[in-house]
C-alpha cells in the first residue's frame, strides 16, 4: 500500500493546513476526509485503509487542529473560513472528481462546501452529523449554546488556569471514562480512542470554544433539497452527540440520499462497526458514484 504523502497547503490569511494523501495508481476519484471539531483523524483510523483500496485519499486538519497552524487571522474561525480551507484543500489534492466525507461537524463543512462550489463533487458521505446548529442540539438540548458565552469569557479572563484544568485529566483516564459512560461503544479498543483524547488535551481551549461558538448557529438546512449528488448518511441509534433523529431528517430532505442507521452505534461508528460501514460505503461508491467506471487504463 502506498505510504502517506504529507504537505501543508497555504490559505489566504497565512494559515498552513496540514494534508496527508495516499495515492491510488488507477482511480480517478479522490476521497476527501473532513473531521469533527476537536478531532484530527482518529475517526478515519480504519476507513482510510479501506478507501485506499478504492480511491485516492486525502485527510486534512482544520486550522488550529492537529498539525495545521493556528489561524493566520485569529478572527477567522467560523464556517466561512472552514469552507474556504476545504476549497483550498480540494484544489490542491483532488484528482479527477471528489467524494467528500464528513464526520460530526465535518458534515456541515461538506454541505457548505457543496453550496459554495459543487463543481467536481461526485458524491457525499455524511457520518454522525447534522446540517447545522450543532450547539443547539448537542445531547438533545440547547444547553451548550446557552453556556458558551460565559464559558468563553471565563477562559479568556483566566487563560492559564483554564489551560491547566483543561489538560489536567490524563488522556488514558478520559478514554476509560468515555468507554465506561457509554458515550462510545464498550467494544471499541482503548487504543482506537486514545489519539482523540490526546488531541483534545493538546488543543487550544480558547480557540476550540470560539470556533464552536462561531459555527454553532449556522445551518445548511436550507440547501439540503438542492444537493444533487448521491449521498450516504450514516448514523448510530445511541449517538448522544448528534441525536439520530437529526440524521434521519437530513437524509429525508435530500433528494438522492440514503440512510444507514446502525443499531447500537454511537458517535464513533466508523471505528465501532468497521466492517459494516466499509461494506456499505463500498457498495455506495460502486452503485451510486460509479466507482467501477472511475479507473484509468493501465
Amino acid at each position: 500500500m502506498t505510504d502517506w504523502r504529507e504537505r501543508f497547503v497555504p490559505v489566504s490569511d497565512g494559515t498552513r493546513l496540514y494534508v496527508r494523501e495516499r495515492a491510488h495508481p488507477r482511480s480517478t476519484l479522490t476521497s476527501v476526509l473532513c473531521d469533527g471539531i476537536a478531532c484530527d483523524g482518529f475517526i478515519w483510523r480504519y476507513l482510510v485503509d479501506d478507501l485506499s483500496e478504492l480511491t485516492h485519499v486525502a485527510h486534512w486538519n482544520y486550522r488550529g487542529h492537529g498539525r495545521s497552524s493556528a489561524p493566520g487571522d485569529a478572527t477567522r474561525l467560523g464556517m466561512d473560513a472552514l469552507v474556504d480551507d476545504l476549497e483550498a484543500v480540494r484544489g490542491a489534492v483532488v484528482r479527477g472528481k471528489a467524494v467528500l466525507f464528513g464526520h460530526s461537524l465535518g458534515c456541515q463543512v461538506v454541505l457548505e462546501s457543496y453550496r459554495k462550489d459543487p463543481t467536481g463533487i461526485a458524491g457525499v458521505v455524511l457520518i454522525c452529523g447534522a446540517p447545522g446548529r450543532v450547539t443547539h442540539t448537542f445531547k438533545g438540548s440547547d444547553a451548550l449554546a446557552r453556556a458558551l458565552p460565559a464559558l468563553i469569557e471565563r477562559v479568556e479572563r483566566h487563560p492559564a488556569l483554564a489551560r491547566a484544568v483543561w489538560a489536567s485529566l490524563p488522556p488514558s483516564v478520559a478514554t476509560r471514562i468515555a468507554l465506561a459512560s457509554g458515550e462510545v461503544d464498550a467494544g471499541v479498543r482503548p487504543e482506537d480512542l486514545l489519539p482523540y483524547m490526546e488531541h483534545v488535551a493538546s488543543l487550544d481551549l480558547g480557540l476550540f470554544l470560539r470556533m464552536l461558538s462561531a459555527v454553532g448557529d449556522v445551518t445548511a438546512e436550507d440547501m439540503l433539497a438542492t444537493l444533487d449528488v448521491p449521498t450516504l448518511v450514516v448514523a448510530g441509534t445511541l449517538d448522544t452527540f448528534t441525536p439520530p433523529a437529526r440524521a434521519e431528517a437530513m437524509a429525508a430532505a435530500m433528494p438522492r440520499a440514503e440512510l444507514m442507521m446502525i443499531e447500537g452505534g454511537t458517535h464513533s461508528v466508523p471505528i465501532e462497526r468497521r466492517e459494516a460501514v466499509q461494506a456499505r460505503i463500498t457498495e455506495f461508491l460502486r452503485t451510486k458514484v460509479g466507482l467501477d467506471g472511475a479507473f484509468s487504463a493501465g
